[in-house]
């Protein structure tokens, strides 16, 4: 019997939908990092040079890698021992060389983003001819020589297999049992992770200062940046903390970086929810009538069949639910479409033949990459022996990466184990898909270490250099999310993308009218307030469906701006943008185990 189907499944799926102890942390303290310009202390790090070379991967546009040393407390640089993390570099290419340096970051948290400047600037030429761009591998997600860590290798909290639970988990299922040993997962993440030396030194606070030390290190007056959903938060924190040296900001499908990171992480199943019943099953509703029937409500008793039909193959509960959490990439939408159709009636696969071309290519390019045969060959059979397309663990541990859980449960103040629980009970009859699963596997809630520091919100000097990009749909920041943060800093730059239900816009999408916005932003040091862009249309599809949502009471009797954006069904083809919306999607979704859509 394949190792996914024992009870170790049940630890694995409620992690996958998520995704020395540091008693001397102690209560939040302010900025006390020393000036980098006067303290002695500081000047080994400042006045180090960086040795550009070979990244070791490969990569379309020529990139340089070199590891940046850097204190592993920045509030007590002389205490312990230096990190390295590992930056990258892509030069401007325009004739008149560097207008300044762009740092990027896709993050997680706990997304590696040295491969990102290269794909940036693939996708966003113009860009690049302005810009040199950077990337970093944050501090807990790439080389961590001091600690044996490989390099290009994540930090990670090895959870015992023992310690999680063992038979099929179903987070509906609400009998004390099941409660019980769905928790014990956050539980054992937490003290698994929590039991690292290196954890109270892996947040947001000590990031921004290595982000403004490679600044430094650049000679570069201002810091601009593209940060991507954690992201986002970083970047605000960032301009927070540094408001002198931030430079043009964009912050795309963005958290309340004004509030409470983990108000993001508690919001997934509601707007995930949404999501799925306003835009996702609608477009199977279109495509696949024949499985999905012609409604909302036929397509979700569809869905139940797909869940009982799982559960008699051996697919727990958890598992099949898990397709419907953090689906914010057009990767992700077309993996869901074809395990639901195999599972539910793979004849009526077979029906996806009338697609254009380019539709047909792209089913059957992701079927290939995922189950290893086309779309047309794909059966019910094949999807459960894969595991409906999710990773299989055969070891005696499970890697949970610290970086997401050191960030999330160490910026702030957390909530309590119960607190989550109450959440669960809530959230579960309203949004059936991930609401009933997330207060229960939440590992924020026994986390036990206090914060280190406090982070500022954004002064209102810098909020004029902050771009946030936003998608109406957004199952993974939520559309009111980014505006609760808009709303607490009254000056910012906002571009709504009106009927857009992806995770991540600006070079992923294909939307002309994104990134004529970003771009001009970043390169013409152009103000844009409170502009709409259309979405492009969603896969296989070569038209937008306007969808009733928030942006629309921003459209000024202008209506659902169909006719802007590209062809979707030519931007799948380019595999760069393709892959960078799949990686963003992945690394940002609420679960330890980066299930790869």
């Amino acid at each position: 019997m394949p190792r996914w189907k024992t009870g170790v499944t049940a630890g694995l799926a409620s992690i996958a939908a998520l995704t020395m102890i540091a008693t001397a942390a102690g209560p939040a303290i302010a900025d006390t990092a020393p000036d980098q310009s006067t303290d002695p202390a500081m000047a080994k790090y400042a006045d180090q040079k960086l040795a550009w070379s070979d990244c070791g991967f490969e990569l379309a546009v020529p990139t340089e890698c070199a590891l940046l040393t850097v204190p592993r407390d920045w509030a007590e640089p002389a205490s312990g021992v230096d990190l390295q993390v590992q930056v990258s570099r892509v030069v401007a290419t325009g004739e008149d060389g560097s207008q300044g340096i762009v740092l990027t970051n896709p993050g997680g948290p706990g997304g590696q983003g040295t491969d990102l400047p290269a794909m940036i600037a693939e996708l966003q030429p113009d860009l690049n001819a302005r810009y040199d761009l950077l990337g970093m591998d944050p501090r807990g997600t790439g080389r961590l020589d001091p600690f044996g860590e490989e390099a290009d290798q994540m930090l990670t909290c090895d959870v015992p297999i023992t310690r999680l639970p063992q038979g099929p988990q179903d987070a509906r299922d609400r009998s004390a049992k099941s409660i019980k040993e769905h928790q014990q997962v956050p539980q054992a993440i937490a003290e698994a992770c929590q039991s690292r030396a290196i954890t109270p030194y892996i947040t947001t606070w000590q990031t921004a200062h290595d982000m403004d030390l490679l600044r430094q290190l650049f000679g570069a007056e201002k810091l601009n940046y593209i940060g991507y959903s954690y992201g986002s938060w970083l970047g605000a924190k960032y301009a927070s903390m540094f408001p002198e040296r931030a430079g043009r900001m964009v912050l795309d499908s963005s958290v309340d970086w004004q509030g409470r990171l983990m108000a993001d992480f508690e919001d997934f199943p509601r707007m995930g929810q949404r999501q799925i019943d306003d835009v996702f099953l609608p477009w199977a509703n279109r495509l696949i009538p024949e499985v999905f029937g012609e409604t909302v409500t036929e397509a979700k008793a569809a869905i139940e069949r797909g869940r009982e039909i799982a559960g008699e193959a051996g697919i727990d509960g958890d598992s099949y639910d898990s397709l419907f959490v953090g689906n914010g990439s057009q990767d992700g939408w077309v993996i869901t479409l074809l395990v639901l159709g195999s599972l539910i009636d793979e004849d009526a696969l077979a029906e996806l033949g009338s697609l254009p071309k380019e539709g047909r290519s792209l089913l059957d390019h992701v079927s290939k990459e995922r189950f290893g045969v086309p779309a047309s060959k794909l059966t019910a059979k094949l999807v459960i022996s894969k595991n409906l397309g999710q990773p299989e663990v055969q070891e005696d541990y499970v890697k949970a990466p610290l970086t997401r859980f050191a960030v999330a449960c160490g910026d702030q103040p957390t909530e309590s184990t119960e607190w989550y629980q109450r959440l669960s009970d809530q959230q579960g009859p309203r949004y059936p898909y991930y609401g009933w699963a997330y207060g229960l596997s939440e590992v924020c809630g026994p986390w036990t270490d206090e914060p280190r520091h406090e982070l500022p919100t954004l002064p209102e000097s810098v909020r004029d250099n902050v771009l946030l990009v936003q998608g109406e749909f957004d199952p993974q920041t939520a559309y009111e999310q980014a505006m609760a943060a808009v709303d607490q800093a009254p000056g910012v730059n906002v571009v709504r993308v009106d009927d857009s239900p992806f995770h991540g816009q600006y070079a992923i999408q294909g939307n002309y009218c994104v990134d004529g916005v970003v771009n001009n932003f970043l390169i013409n040091n152009s103000a844009t307030d409170n502009a709409i862009c259309s979405s492009v249309p969603l896969p296989l599809e070569e038209k937008v469906f306007p969808t009733d949502g928030p942006v629309d009471d921003y459209l000024d009797g202008h209506g659902h701006g169909q006719d802007r954006g590209g062809s979707l069904l030519k931007i799948v083809d380019d595999t760069v943008a393709r892959l960078l919306g799949k990686r963003i999607s992945v690394l940002n979704g609420p679960g330890a185990m980066a299930v790869t859509r």
